[in-house]
């Protein structure tokens, strides 16, 4: 089977590997090379990256939906494409090109959380699971029907980092096995429930912008989901710090928001609109990311000062 993998970010490699291995790709899609670091080179895609260390042809359309890109990928003759993570919508003419059709992995219990950030969301609404789902690749963005799920907890501590090479190594378990069911005619596709579909918008720096009044529950979701980007900030004295690791804890702080109200030999505890958060890990402007316990050994926090949200926080 002639396999074209649609995939971009590091997420998508294990997924790629795992169908490379199963049925072999003969051509990896993946978006351009950007810019990245303070140097601002062009830097290649994970996926373009393990595609080129085994000598798989890479297309970089900068949109799929040209006519060059469609001669393209009618030249390459697939059977099937693969998608994980690309990043760009398809228009039907390129759908109607494989005769078994385009699958679709996504990082997310569909129809929860269809859109652009579902670990991330899933992390930043406190949701007690989540999974991978394959499904059939329709126009409409994560609508088409559901041939595969996996669930899997989400842990108390657990960042989107973490949860995103959880979900890679799952998705890579179950797409080789979908592509045997599409190729031997026994999938089985169910239409998604509309009743039941919710929708997450791209992750912007000030998702990552704290807001005290909020619950310690809230902010500490915000501080998993936003590993490892854009990082959770807020201003101290008047500089943008980057807060990395927390705890939750109950009880009534009896100060207003953001007000620090302990600093142990290793914590900084500060008031929120419901509880304390403790602050575990933290970068200073310019500094290295330092466990709390460093940072206080060079530096004075006392309590009564305060922690101020940045505007326009999400």
């Amino acid at each position: 089977m002639r396999t074209v993998f649609f995939g971009t970010p590091e997420l998508a490699v294990p997924i790629a590997d795992a169908v490379h291995a199963r049925h072999g790709v003969s051509a990896v899609v993946c978006q351009p090379d950007r810019p990245k670091g303070r140097s601002g080179r062009p830097s290649p895609p994970p996926v373009k990256v393990w595609a080129q260390e085994r000598g798989i042809p890479v297309l970089q359309p900068e949109t799929p939906n040209t006519e060059s890109f469609v001669l393209a990928l009618r030249d390459l003759r697939p059977d099937m494409c693969v998608v994980a993570a690309y990043g760009r919508l398809v228009k039907q003419v390129l759908l109607d090109i494989p005769p078994l059709g385009w699958l679709n992995v996504h990082p997310s219990l569909l129809p929860r959380w269809r859109g652009p950030s579902p670990i991330q969301t899933a992390v930043l609404e406190g949701d007690a699971e989540t999974g991978v789902t394959i499904m059939r690749m329709t126009l409409e963005m994560d609508s088409g029907d559901l041939l595969a799920q996996q669930r899997t907890v989400i842990l108390p501590e657990e960042t989107a980092e973490d949860l995103t090479g959880r979900l890679a190594v799952l998705a890579a378990e179950m797409m080789p096995d979908q592509m045997d069911r599409v190729l031997d005619g026994t999938a089985v596709f169910t239409p998604q429930d509309p009743g039941r579909v919710t929708y997450c918008k791209m992750f912007r720096k000030n998702h990552g912008y704290i807001r005290w009044d909020g619950s310690a529950r809230r902010i500490h979701n915000r501080v998993r989901a936003c590993v490892p980007w854009p990082a959770a900030q807020t201003l101290y004295k008047g500089q943008v710090c980057r807060i990395l690791a927390t705890r939750p804890e109950s009880g009534e702080a009896g100060a207003a928001p953001g007000t620090v109200v302990e600093a142990a030999a290793d914590t900084l505890r500060v008031a929120t609109g419901d509880g304390i958060l403790a602050i575990l890990r933290f970068q200073a402007p310019g500094k290295k990311p330092l466990d709390m316990a460093d940072f206080l050994r060079g530096h004075s926090i006392r309590p009564g000062e305060r922690f101020e949200d940045i505007p326009d926080a999400d």
